[in-house]
């Protein structure tokens, strides 16, 4: 007994860090929830993972945009708290357009309040990024892998040092295609979670949104690129699988937005111009809605009708109703626009300028922006692993839960008043 003590209390901090919990949050843009419903999707890692814990259809918040509702899967707060409207900063500038939207802005500057992987750093979790967005130099992020990756990265020197990519690998990345790209972001995710282990590793894929805006959703192209998203998931499963992880991770499948198919294109902007306002009202295009801009006050009302007037557009919302779809007024966030548009189905905004205020586009294109309580917009969440009970129902999930989750299943400390934990068990 006298010899195997000592052994044991050896042996105890591997053990406990063995234990230490574990999340994997893997964001696939664009991935709509009815798709889980069609037996055709070639998606059998989603398939397998749903299996062995729970999946299905989880809410948005407006704008469903990437960008916004990627903040609030780390915040739990809505656009109007995080001030993230667009994929990026909106500033206003002396030119035309009189707005234009700036990614390049520091997560400090960009998120206005804490966000879950602050609060897992704080408790002395370790943090990983891999192309998520609105994380420019986090300071609670240990290991990142940015969108725009380059040679002077610390986790891609360790990678090129390595043999797992090459320079050229990185060579002009941002102009590569995103699939290429998507590869890239991958391995470089199994790579930081082989090598490093971090406590939570949040990881986000392109190249799905980017397919059915091109292509339109339920179509081959579409299907083509959730399979080829479900061979990145089987990588980062086996990449855990490969660290000794799988007993202690838990993974959290999600997506931002879904997609609606459209034929017809909003050119609003145009609208203005032919009604003499064309120096004065801009309609910035975001797919299912319009953010409307405009210097005169005295322009407001007639903007508004024109707006309404038009065919496509669903509704024109005012300040007044700002509130009850979460987003600020202008009068406090001035990135937003005085008039906030809607198209109806089958239609998306579109920045054509000169022309007529509609065309037919050349093929079937795909657009989000449209509101979150269309069930169109919906994206996934599907858990499994570590702390999720095989089956266990959940319904309809919002993504203002999903940062309390996983500071549930890591044990860190989180604001009640910032979203419900599911209850995976």
């Amino acid at each position: 007994m006298k010899k195997i003590l000592p052994l044991l209390l050896l042996l105890l901090p591997m053990v406990v860090f063995a234990q230490r919990p574990k999340v994997v949050v893997i964001s696939l843009d664009g991935f709509p929830a009815y798709a889980l419903d069609d037996p055709t999707s070639p998606i059998p890692t989603l398939r397998k993972l749903i299996a062995s814990g729970t999946g299905g259809a989880m809410s948005a918040i407006n704008p469903t945009i990437t960008w916004p509702n990627h903040t609030t899967m780390v915040t739990g707060v809505t656009a109007d708290v995080h001030g993230l409207l667009l994929n990026g900063a909106i500033q206003h500038v002396a030119a035309w357009p009189p707005v234009k939207v700036e990614p390049l802005v520091d997560k400090d500057k960009l998120v206005r309040v804490p966000t879950v992987y602050d609060a897992a750093h704080d408790a002395g979790r370790t943090t990983a990024q891999v192309d998520w967005v609105a994380i420019q130099n986090a300071p609670s992020i240990n290991w990142p892998f940015a969108e725009q990756a380059s040679v002077n990265g610390a986790v891609e020197k360790e990678m090129i040092a390595k043999g797992v990519i090459t320079a050229d690998n990185l060579k002009d990345f941002g102009k590569a295609n995103i699939v290429y790209r998507d590869q890239i972001w991958t391995r470089a995710a199994a790579y930081i979670i082989k090598e490093h282990k971090p406590d939570l590793m949040l990881f986000h894929l392109l190249s799905l949104d980017s397919t059915q805006h091109e292509y339109g959703p339920n179509t081959l192209g579409a299907r083509a690129g959730m399979g080829f998203l479900d061979g990145c998931v089987a990588q980062i499963v086996a990449a855990v699988q490969e660290a000794g992880l799988e007993s202690s991770t838990t993974f959290l499948i999600v997506s931002d937005h879904g997609f609606k198919a459209f034929t017809r294109a909003i050119r609003a902007t145009n609208a203005m111009e032919a009604a003499g306002l064309g120096k004065d009202v801009y309609v910035l295009p975001e797919g299912g809605s319009g953010f409307v801009y405009f210097e005169k006050p005295e322009n407001a009302a007639k903007a508004r009708e024109i707006l309404a007037g038009l065919e496509g557009v669903e509704h024109v919302y005012g300040p007044d109703e700002y509130a009850a779809l979460g987003l600020p007024r202008p009068e406090k966030d001035p990135q937003f626009g005085q008039l906030f548009a809607t198209a109806k189905a089958g239609y998306s905004f579109s920045g054509t300028v000169g022309g007529p205020a509609f065309a037919a586009v050349p093929q079937i294109g795909g657009s989000h922006g449209y509101l979150a309580s269309d069930p169109d917009l919906h994206p996934i969440f599907i858990a499994a692993g570590a702390g999720v009970r095989q089956g266990v129902k959940l319904g309809l999930v919002s993504n203002l839960n999903v940062a309390s989750t996983i500071a549930k299943l890591l044990g860190v400390a989180w604001p009640a008043t910032k979203g419900t934990p599911l209850v995976l068990r």
